[in-house]
């Protein structure tokens, strides 16, 4: 009766086929094929790769396979842990290895955790973009009106003064009416950020503290406001009341 590798190699030979045109087509190395027609099994390793490689030539030559293997297990003493794992077609024995291989509980464990980081730097991200940026201005010392580029006034009043809207404190000095037109008056109830844009030229852009007045001059007054909710606006004298909620970024172009 053949050996098992005998009956490998008659049933390729029958069939006119080389040990290289089987490993083309079942892509097992050509070395590993004779290997088994030699019954040279420690030129491939581990049984588990040997059974693996025996299938899938058995199968090709039209063997039965549970058959070859069986023939194998007697020759060779070696009997299988409870497995039938086959080397799939088209990988060698490294590969048949990496198939069965699965990930620790401590790799899941890290993507777990990395995942748990990108949502945190992704959350900051847009938490931190909703803010307006921060610009430290030195607060113009003086009350005097300034002139702009167009030729109008634009007058920065220092946090202490009044505004015409709000009563009268005892010793304070009322507005006079006529500089009440063309003006834009900017209360703070709560820390904002301001930037003011009269006439086309930036009159005031920074961080201001509650209780600061700003009042300016022109025809034209564009106002961006970071704590909507903690400005009040006043245009010639008269409340247009907060341009929005607490920290929102506003953004409004007034005629004055």
């Amino acid at each position: 009766m053949p050996t098992l590798g005998g009956r490998f190699r008659a049933a390729r030979e029958a069939r006119g086929l080389t040990v290289s045109d089987v490993a083309e087509h079942i892509r097992i190395r050509s070395v590993y094929l004779g290997a088994i027609e030699d019954e040279n099994w420690a030129l491939i390793g581990a049984p588990v790769y040997v059974r693996g490689f025996i299938r899938t030539y058995a199968r090709y030559l039209n063997l039965d396979p549970e058959e070859a293997v069986a023939a194998f297990n007697a020759q060779s003493g070696e009997l299988p842990p409870g497995e039938s794992l086959a080397a799939p077609a088209g990988l060698d024995a490294i590969h048949a290895s990496a198939g069965r291989y699965r990930p620790s509980p401590l790799l899941w464990i890290a993507g777990l955790i990395a995942l748990v980081m990108i949502g945190f730097v992704v959350f900051s991200y847009f938490t931190l973009s909703r803010q307006a940026p921060t610009v430290a201005v030195t607060p113009l010392p003086s009350a005097s009106p300034l002139p702009s580029a167009s030729g109008d006034l634009a007058l920065a009043v220092p946090s202490e003064s009044p505004s015409p809207a709000a009563a009268a404190s005892p010793g304070a000095t009322p507005v006079p009416p006529e500089l009440l037109s063309h003006s834009l008056e900017v209360h703070f109830s709560a820390p904002s950020w301001l930037r003011v844009v009269v006439d086309g030229n930036v009159s005031i852009e920074g961080t201001f503290p509650a209780g600061t007045v700003r009042r300016f001059y022109g025809k034209n007054a564009t106002i961006r406001v970071g704590n909507a909710g903690g400005v009040d606006v006043l245009v010639n004298g008269a409340s247009i009341g907060k341009l929005g909620g607490n920290g929102d970024v506003i953004e409004r172009r007034l005629a004055l």
